[in-house]
C-alpha cells in the first residue's frame, strides 16, 4: 500500500520546500498527547506539560482528537486555498489568516477527520448540506465518545463560533509554549527547505525527494510520487503545485495530504531526525519470514553461530533442499547473511536487524 501524487506537466516552479509553523504546531500538539509516538521528545512533552496552565490543558482536551488520533487537515490551510498555489504563512497570525479564507464546509470536513466517516479522496456531500451525513458523522462522533460527540454537535451547530475557539486556542498555545518552540526550530526547518530547494534545482525532484525521506520517491516514466504507508491514496497536483514541509518534531510521521481538491503536500521530518528504515513491503517480508516455526527455530542456531546449510539439516531432521528453502525466505527478508569459508558456505543471523524489528514495526505503523 501506498499514497502516490501525480505530478504529471507539474513546472519546477511550482514545487516549494516551505516550513509552516501551524503545522509544527500541529506536531507540537500530538508529540504532547502521544509523547509514545515520540521517545526523544518526552523530556520536552513532560516539561511543557508540567507548566501549561490548567485551563488551556483543560480546552487541549477538548480538541485532542484532531491531532491524536489523526492528524487534521485545519493544519494545512494553505492547501484548501481556492487555485491551490497557496504557500504556508512565515508566521503562525498569517496561517490562521489562511485558514479563515477555508469556508465553514471545508473546515467541518477537515475537523470531523476522526470520524473516518467523511470520503477523504472523493467528491462528496457534507454534513452541512445533507441531512443523511451529517446524522452518520454525529452517529460516529458518538462512537468515539461524549467528548468528540460534543464537539461534533458544536461544529455542526456553529461552525463559526467553533472556529473563532479553535484559532484562540492555537493562539493561546502560541503564547504558552510554542513561541519559544518555533524560535528554536524555525532556522533549522529554514536551512533545510534552502537545501532541498537548491539540491532541486541541481539534480531534479527524484534527488530531492530520496533526500526528504527514504519512503517518499519519484517514477519519472509515470510522473508519480510514491509514499510508502500502511494506506492507499491517490491524488494530482494538476493545475496546482506540491508543498514540501519539513518538520523537526514530526519524526518518525510522513504526512501525505491527499484531500479531494486541496493542493498535494507531504510533511517530512528534517535531516537527521529520521534514521533509516525499512519499505513497509520489506518489513512485511521479515514478519512473515519470523512467522514460521522451522524459521524460528534455525534462528535460534544462526544466532549462536554460523552454520552450514547440512549442519542445519542434521539439527532439524530435515533435507538440506528443505533447510535451503527456508534460509531463502530469510536471506531475501535480510536476516541472514552468508560467507564463504573454502567450500563451505555459513548462514548467521544479522542480530541488528532483527533487534530493530520493533523500532521498524512501530515506524512503519506510524509512518
Amino acid at each position: 500500500m501506498s499514497v502516490s501524487i501525480d505530478i504529471t506537466g507539474l513546472p519546477r516552479e511550482r514545487i516549494s520546500f516551505v516550513p509552516s509553523p501551524l503545522a509544527e504546531l500541529g506536531m507540537a500538539l500530538h508529540a504532547l498527547s502521544e509523547p509514545g509516538h515520540h521517545p526523544g521528545l518526552q523530556g520536552w512533552a513532560t516539561a511543557v506539560s508540567s507548566r501549561l496552565d490548567p485551563s488551556l490543558a483543560d480546552r487541549l482536551c477538548e480538541a485532542d482528537f484532531l491531532w491524536r488520533t489523526t492528524f487534521s487537515d485545519v493544519f494545512a490551510p494553505f492547501a484548501g486555498v481556492p487555485g491551490a498555489r497557496t504557500l504556508p504563512g512565515a508566521t503562525l497570525a498569517e496561517e490562521l489568516d489562511l485558514l479563515d479564507k477555508l469556508t465553514d464546509e471545508q473546515f467541518v470536513h477537515a475537523a470531523l477527520e476522526f470520524t473516518c466517516q467523511i470520503s477523504y479522496a472523493t467528491e462528496s456531500a457534507g454534513p452541512l448540506e445533507d441531512e443523511t451525513v451529517r446524522r452518520r458523522a454525529l452517529e460516529m462522533a458518538a462512537a468515539r465518545g461524549c467528548v468528540q460527540e460534543r464537539f461534533a454537535r458544536r461544529l455542526l451547530h456553529d461552525p463559526p463560533a467553533v472556529r473563532a475557539w479553535f484559532r484562540q486556542l492555537m493562539q493561546d498555545c502560541e503564547e504558552a509554549f510554542f513561541a519559544d518552540v518555533w524560535a528554536r526550530v524555525q532556522p533549522q526547518l529554514a536551512a533545510d527547505a534552502r537545501h532541498k530547494t537548491e539540491l532541486l534545482r541541481r539534480k531534479g525532484l527524484a534527488d530531492a525527494l530520496t533526500a526528504m525521506s527514504s519512503a517518499v520517491s519519484l517514477d519519472l516514466e509515470t510522473g508519480l510520487i510514491t509514499v510508502d504507508k500502511l494506506i492507499a491514496g491517490r491524488t494530482a497536483t494538476g493545475d496546482g503545485g506540491l508543498v514540501l514541509v519539513p518538520t523537526s518534531l514530526g519524526w518518525p510521521h510522513v504526512m501525505v495530504l491527499h484531500r479531494y481538491g486541496w493542493q498535494p503536500a507531504i510533511t517530512y521530518p528534517v535531516s537527521g531526525s529520521a534514521p533509516q528504515a525499512p519499505s513497509v513491503e520489506q518489513l512485511t517480508r521479515r514478519l512473515e519470514a519470523l512467522a514460521h516455526p522451522v524459521r524460528m527455530r534455525l534462528c535460534r542456531h544462526l544466532a549462536r553461530a554460523p552454520h552450514t546449510t547440512s549442519e542445519l539439516a542434521d539439527a532439524h531432521g530435515m533435507s538440506a533442499p528443505e533447510i535451503s528453502r527456508h534460509l531463502s525466505v530469510l536471506k531475501k527478508a535480510g536476516l541472514i547473511s552468508t560467507r564463504r569459508r573454502g567450500r563451505y558456505a555459513q548462514h548467521q543471523l544479522d542480530l541488528s536487524a532483527v533487534a530493530r524489528l520493533g523500532s521498524d514495526f512501530i515506524e512503519g505503523v506510524l509512518r
